[in-house]
């Protein structure tokens, strides 16, 4: 049997999910899912904290970015660990998450934006998207005397590289806090007047039927304080 050390000076992952299968965190901002080669910056990885936390090995079945936060699920073995995967990649586990943007979003839509690989090669790329606030607030900027953002709920119907960030961006409507895709202005004027710096994008919720029990399986996240208090900012608070 193996036995993993908890770091005591380390806080406890928010785990929403668990049963001899699958177990599922809330991830924070900043945390890396695993080891890479581009954030040789990072000490700790999301893997090794909930094995460390629950004495068990895990294998993500999927990623989140390293400044998204929320549902991350990881498998106990790696059968489930393939089956899972396999459910992802068929479009058979429905994804939803939070953001919050610049300007007034239309009230809902589709975004069919095909993305580039690093290796140059365009990918179908669809997001569909339902606003579920807009507000106007007295922060200048620019010419204007007031700013303007949406909270919005995105629902990736395929899984590319920074789908969301990028899709956001491509329809002018950057999410707050994102670097590089983001609009760097706004991010300027959210760090000196509010000092936040993290990026408004949170997986809410993952569905999906259970490949053991096949029971409907529905896993939420609750917002982490910066994102709560982004929506203190805006006036939407009282929404979540």
């Amino acid at each position: 049997m193996r036995i993993f050390s908890i770091k005591k000076q380390q806080e406890m992952l928010e785990i929403l999910y668990r049963d001899e299968y699958l177990v599922a965190i809330n991830k924070p901002h900043g945390l890396l899912v695993h080891r890479s080669p581009i954030a040789a910056d990072a000490s700790e990885f999301a893997v090794q904290r909930l094995r460390d936390q629950i004495g068990q090995l895990v294998y993500p079945v999927h990623r989140l970015d390293r400044k998204t936060a929320g549902v991350l699920l990881f498998a106990l073995s790696p059968d489930m660990n393939s089956v899972m995967q396999g459910l992802f990649s068929e479009q058979k586990v429905k994804k939803t998450y939070l953001a919050i943007v610049r300007g007034f979003t239309p009230d809902k839509g589709e975004i069919n934006y095909p993305l580039k690989r690093e290796d140059g090669e365009l990918q179908d790329a669809v997001t569909i998207f339902e606003t579920l606030a807009k507000v106007e607030i007295p922060l200048p900027f620019r010419k204007h005397a007031t700013s303007r953002y949406s909270l919005v709920k995105l629902i990736p119907h395929t899984g590319r590289f920074h789908q969301l960030r990028k899709h956001a961006a491509h329809i002018f409507h950057p999410i707050i806090g994102d670097r590089p895709h983001g609009c760097n202005k706004q991010n300027k004027l959210w760090k000196e007047q509010f000092g936040m710096t993290t990026m408004l994008l949170h997986a809410w919720e993952l569905r999906f039927l259970h490949p053991d029990s096949g029971k409907a399986i529905e896993i939420r996240a609750g917002l982490h304080s910066e994102f709560l208090r982004a929506l203190k900012i805006l006036g939407l608070e009282k929404l979540f």
